[in-house]
């Protein structure tokens, strides 16, 4: 009896401390658990109170005329006359001008939907900022608000290259959004999304900043999310938690036309300076410099004995552009735009092009192992020239040197008549390709101007150059083709 009264109350006193232990552990996980919640499960209903008032539906209209007589439906009554003859007679009505109906009004242009998007009010008069693609080409631009009035809106303005346009509607007292700073916005940051997908009004839809600065186009870095948009969101805001427009949902990726959980949208900062020049002018002034450029590849910068790939390689410069008149070249690496970094190629477009036309600036050049600055004033975009010319045959006899067989080229000169036409000093023209300049893409009818970082006008000069390499190197070659250039490495065999 006793025995058993002392192991009970030995085990009741180690289930109690157990539950001491596990209670205490649990307790101490409790403030990171409920940190962490606080932290993953954000309320964004105040956020839907203070921003849903400004979102706007826009609805565009297209005016058709009416069918003509020929192609409206038959009158009842005559497919009644026609089956009559046919039956009774076995043979068809005979043919008669078709009278129209007396007092039938004449018919109007016929309104016909066109697509449905979204929009956001920028000031409490009726400025309005939506998508360029969500009014291009529309008769007429329908916007509503929340409070379901609606109004005959006109367009303002319409940028294609950015995709953003400015509508106005004659309103007062509208409530405009808050626009936010992109370039404040933390990857993993919750952002959401007010619009109209599928044409349902005030859709709110939420996420996270999955990347920035993605390069899908010229002129924009995209803010890149997991903010569900489909169909009818385009021109809606992008929303951080405190309010502020920080993009305009723009585009996504799909393979079945809907949302598989990647989308863009346009920095609002890059919006507001294109808005604020559609309604001042109605269009957007670019600047441009006239060349054509490409991605430094990193076998290219360790070539050229860059510490790192940077920079906008120059493939072709435009006749009387502004980079022809200060002597830009085909093979520079411009590095720098007034004194700011071009990290990769796409960002060369977007610096210049926000820059004013007629801008006095510099350009920090690579050019053959030697960095220059080189002054130039910017010009006003224009659609660039694209041309393709194809070399004439060479006339002497092609360089079968052991060098030049070793990089798997044969070479000859250019005639005078290829010189002029492609614009060129100098070079050797590609009659023949095997491996290794095979694998480096080089082609037949290829032009080589540069090996490593030394320009070679003719075959003399090329053999020359090659006779002096390290043939178990990997070796820069500039080539033209056609009306462009562009760097790549011949590795040995």
């Amino acid at each position: 009896m006793f025995h058993s009264l002392y192991v009970r109350k030995h085990v009741f006193s180690l289930w109690a401390v157990c539950l001491i232990a596990l209670a205490s552990v649990g307790l101490a996980g409790l403030p990171s658990q409920a940190l962490a919640q606080n932290r993953t499960l954000p309320d964004f209903t105040d956020l839907v109170e203070q921003v849903g008032p400004s979102v706007v539906n826009i609805r565009t209209i297209d005016k058709v005329a009416p069918q003509s007589a020929q192609n409206q439906p038959a009158d009842p009554q005559d497919e009644e006359m026609q089956e009559l003859f046919r039956r009774f007679f076995g043979i068809p009505m005979p043919n008669a001008p078709r009278q129209q109906r007396p007092n039938r009004p004449q018919q109007q242009p016929e309104e016909q939907p066109r697509g449905v998007g979204s929009g956001f009010i920028l000031t409490a008069d009726g400025f309005i900022m939506t998508n360029a693609h969500v009014v291009d080409g529309a008769q007429q631009v329908i916007v509503t608000l929340t409070d379901k009035r609606e109004f005959v809106a006109r367009i303002v303005g319409s940028d294609k290259r950015t995709d953003v346009a400015v509508v106005k509607i004659e309103a007062t007292g509208l409530p405009p959004v808050k626009l936010g700073d992109p370039n404040r916005l933390k990857v993993g940051e919750w952002v959401m999304a007010i619009g109209s997908p599928f044409g349902l009004e005030n859709t709110v839809t939420a996420g996270i900043v999955s990347a920035k600065g993605r390069d899908t186009g010229d002129y924009l870095p995209f803010i890149q999310t997991d903010v569900a948009i489909n169909p009818g969101n385009s021109g809606g805001p992008l929303i951080n938690m405190r309010g502020e427009v920080v993009g305009i949902n723009s585009q996504i990726y799909s393979r079945s036309g809907g949302f598989m959980g990647i989308s863009f949208a346009i920095p609002i900062d890059e919006a507001a300076n294109v808005s604020n020049q559609l309604r001042a002018s109605g269009r957007v002034q670019r600047g441009r410099l006239g060349v054509g450029i490409g991605e430094v590849t990193k076998e290219v910068a360790e070539s050229l004995g860059m510490s790192k790939p940077q920079g906008a390689f120059v493939s072709s410069v435009e006749p009387g552009s502004p980079a022809e008149k200060v002597g830009i070249e085909a093979g520079d690496i411009i590095l720098k735009f007034d004194g700011k970094t071009i990290e990769k190629s796409s960002d060369l477009p977007r610096t210049v092009g926000n820059t004013k036309p007629g801008t006095n600036s510099k350009l920090t050049v690579l050019r053959r192992g030697v960095t220059r600055e080189v002054a130039i004033t910017v010009g006003e975009f224009e659609p660039e020239k694209v041309a393709s010319t194809k070399p004439a045959a060479a006339e002497k006899a092609p360089d079968n040197s052991t060098a030049a067989q070793l990089l798997g080229l044969t070479v000859s000169d250019m005639t005078d008549g290829l010189k002029k036409e492609l614009k060129l000093r100098g070079g050797v023209r590609v009659d023949a390709v095997a491996e290794p300049a095979l694998r480096a893409g080089i082609r037949e009818g290829d032009v080589i101007t540069q090996i490593a970082n030394f320009e070679v006008n003719d075959t003399k000069a090329f053999t020359q150059v090659l006779s002096k390499l390290d043939k178990s190197k990997a070796v820069s070659v500039l080539l033209r083709r056609g009306e462009w250039s562009q760097y790549t490495v011949i590795r040995p065999r």
